[in-house]
């Protein structure tokens, strides 16, 4: 009768809420990845895969917490005693864990108000790096040097988003005193629109001149671009300037070191 009873009940049934577990776990995360691809289609990529990560692992927690409730309650274990234990326990553990609860609440904050999201290029403390998957008690920052920097949420003080809009990127550009400006300006304006069509910009303009410098007039063209496109853009960019100044004779001045002999 004994054996009857643990093939029945204590052996049997644990198995059978461990495989419907997992089920619910996976059948769970499929349907939040459907319902964020299919349903909800004005949060950006990034944000997407952030909220994600979160309702799964708030979902997978919750699933896990009711199964292990359920077998215990087989085996005979008082679970409302246990969960009156866990209150008082999580009470002294909460008082112990502060800078944990912070990190968690404050990467909730940090989600949900949209600050970044996953793939998104930012400065945190100084730091300057794409967001990469994390948790809700770190965030993680890929340099582009490839350094991941791990920051724990309650440290993060402030926050520049490069991804939230398109950034200026400025390039001066320096030509001789004995350069006709007038001519200068028109070789940059012209070139802008050249660029503009070449390289798919949005905006590219020559605001004139920027700097009287020792040794050069400095001229200042401003391109909107995303952040990330700004780095090859930048070389790209330079070298039409200089092609376009050698092919028009304008000199792009440099310092010299003129020894004379005594």
């Amino acid at each position: 009768m004994k054996l009857e009873m643990i093939l029945k009940k204590e052996f049997i049934a644990p198995i059978i809420i461990l495989i419907i577990c997992i089920f619910l776990c996976i059948l769970s995360k499929k349907l939040v990845y459907k319902i964020f691809n299919f349903k909800i289609s004005n949060i950006n990529d990034g944000k997407k895969k952030t909220i994600v990560n979160l309702i799964n692992n708030i979902v997978l927690f919750i699933i896990i917490t009711i199964s292990v409730l359920i077998i215990l309650e087989i085996y005979g274990i008082d679970t409302k005693s246990l969960i009156a234990s866990f209150g008082i326990v999580g009470l002294v553990a909460g008082l112990a864990l502060q800078d944990l609860l912070k990190d968690f609440i404050v990467g909730v904050s940090i989600i949900f108000e949209g600050q970044y999201s996953i793939g998104d290029w930012v400065s945190i403390n100084g730091f300057k790096g794409e967001v990469i998957p994390s948790n809700l008690r770190t965030t993680k920052l890929k340099a582009y040097t490839g350094e991941i920097k791990i920051i724990s949420n309650r440290n993060i003080n402030e926050i520049i988003n490069y991804s939230l809009s398109t950034s200026n990127l400025i390039i001066d550009v320096g030509v001789s005193y004995e350069s006709d400006i007038d001519k200068v300006k028109t070789i940059l304006d012209d070139l802008c629109v050249k660029l503009k069509e070449q390289f798919n910009l949005k905006e590219i303009s020559c605001l004139g001149i920027q700097e009287l410098s020792d040794n050069s007039i400095k001229f200042r063209i401003v391109i909107s671009s995303k952040y990330l496109e700004q780095f090859n853009l930048d070389r790209k960019i330079k070298r039409e300037i200089i092609l376009s100044f050698e092919k028009n004779k304008i000199v792009i001045p440099y310092n010299q070191v003129v020894v004379h002999n005594g």
